[in-house]
């Protein structure tokens, strides 16, 4: 099963495309971290977004969209805008025929690292021993989009059947 696997934002975004293969085996075929310019307006930036998911869904013609839950911070503006980006991947998954499934940052957490305290530097030193990386990644925006979609690979089977 091949999945899409976003970690949302407006400034930046990660994206990640994985595929369970037979076995169980979890492979990365893709990554990146999709950045949009401070100086556009925010709708073009939500544009931009929306299309850079269109353009990884017909290229790589996923089942699923793993997407990470907004964690409300405390800045509203930050977080109505996160939710806005939100927004645009999944009405492009929708429209691209992608089943949807969203997770916590907590079940990110316990996916990748065992329990739910885990923090942003257990994260990234455990993603790359549950899957190859052939290269250098500079945001962890990327390396968490790669732990939402692993998030889904290991909770799947609870899927089956929806």
């Amino acid at each position: 099963m091949k999945i899409l696997a976003i970690d949302p934002g407006y400034e930046r975004m990660g994206i990640a495309v994985l595929e369970r293969m037979t076995g169980g085996k979890d492979v990365l075929l893709d990554s990146a971290c999709v950045q949009t310019s401070s100086k556009l307006p925010f709708p073009e930036r939500l544009h931009t977004l929306g299309a850079e998911v269109e353009k990884w869904i017909k290229l790589w013609k996923p089942e699923a969209l793993a997407i990470e839950t907004l964690f409300f911070n405390t800045n509203q503006k930050t977080a109505m805008h996160v939710s806005e980006a939100r927004g645009a991947v999944i009405y492009e998954a929708k429209c691209g025929g992608l089943e949807i499934y969203e997770y916590t940052p907590l079940q990110v957490k316990i996916a990748i690292t065992g329990h739910g305290r885990g923090d942003k530097g257990q994260i990234l030193a455990m993603v790359p021993k549950l899957v190859s990386i052939d290269k250098k990644i500079q945001y962890d925006d990327e390396y968490d989009a790669i732990a939402i979609g692993l998030t889904f690979f290991s909770s799947h089977r609870s899927h089956i059947g929806k």
